[in-house]
């Protein structure tokens, strides 16, 4: 994609006066075949916008971009024909009738011939684990089969090029592990993986690079290992703790060399994790501020994805 922008225009009708909102600003990436590249940035930052608009769903305001050498202005239905697509959450799938149903329905929509569609149907719903529940109504399913259904039905024509919207997004920590382990056998396969996500463990663990964005730009394009180098200069204390509050998450914000405290403070045993490019002065600081809170464990870490990220995105 080439300085990819995307503009929405409101109008007032009693003041008749005109807002610009720019969701994207110009962005421009290149992804490689059979990569898994990965998009990551806060909410409104730009990530669905784009998704939109490479699989056709949405036209750009200005800018071009080319998917499997289509050019997503005039070559639409190709590409619609050449990709799949997984949004997450419940959207698209048909709940009164059974997932073998729904399978069948789009890969006859998606022109998969007749006499293909049986067999591609049964590898599908053993290639996302729902053997025994195919004939199984879909208002039936919980969160996590109806995911993966959503996996089966983007992969049931055999897509060059799959979309993936934050397809783990309320999912139980072994629903969530499951599509990852999906995810993989994609990439094993050959396909070619654009994936968003709010989760940086996952976009750390599957993806081969990743760009994040934030206020419709693209602020950062490197590996995972590459966007950790970046915050090399500083160093996690990360402490766990009970009784702690956040007047106390507040106090050791403040104290010299600290750049971010993010916390976890709604389970008994809570999680602290002190950002700074001075641990060794630092910890000593916060054993004497900590007074009547339990500190059960403290350990200095190297910096994740996730610091990368927050370090990007703010600044």
């Amino acid at each position: 994609m080439t300085d990819l922008r995307r503009e929405y225009v409101t109008r007032s009708f009693l003041t008749r006066a005109t807002k610009v909102t720019v969701a994207l600003g110009g962005i421009s990436l290149q992804v490689a075949k059979g990569e898994l590249f990965g998009l990551i940035g806060p909410n409104g930052a730009g990530k669905t916008t784009t998704i939109k608009i490479l699989t056709t769903l949405l036209s750009p305001t200005s800018g071009n971009a080319h998917i499997l050498g289509l050019d997503i202005n005039r070559d639409i239905y190709e590409i619609r024909r050449r990709i799949g697509i997984v949004f997450g959450g419940e959207r698209g799938l048909y709940n009164r009738v059974t997932a073998a149903e729904n399978l069948r329905y789009f890969a006859d929509l998606y022109g998969v011939p007749q006499g293909e569609i049986k067999d591609r149907v049964k590898k599908m719903v053993k290639l996302v684990g729902l053997e025994g529940r195919e004939n199984d109504r879909v208002e039936k399913y919980s969160r996590g089969m109806k995911q993966r259904l959503h996996i089966a039905k983007a992969l049931i024509h055999d897509p060059e090029l799959v979309f993936l919207d934050e397809p783990t997004i309320g999912l139980d920590p072994g629903g969530a592990r499951d599509i990852r382990n999906m995810v993989r056998g994609m990439k094993q396969d050959g396909k070619t993986i654009f994936l968003t996500t709010h989760n940086m463990f996952e976009a750390d663990e599957l993806c081969d690079r990743i760009a994040v964005i934030s206020k419709g730009k693209i602020v950062a394009l490197d590996t995972p290992a590459g966007l950790k180098r970046s915050v090399k200069d500083i160093s996690v204390i990360e402490l766990q703790t009970y009784g702690a509050t956040a007047a106390f998450i507040d106090t050791l914000g403040a104290i010299k060399g600290v750049t971010r405290v993010a916390s976890e403070l709604d389970s008994e045993r809570q999680l602290i994790r002190v950002q700074t490019a001075s641990p060794a002065e630092v910890l000593p600081m916060i054993a004497d501020m900590a007074g009547d809170i339990k500190i059960i464990d403290k350990t200095i870490k190297e910096p994740t994805l996730e610091d990368a990220y927050l370090r990007l995105v703010e600044e």
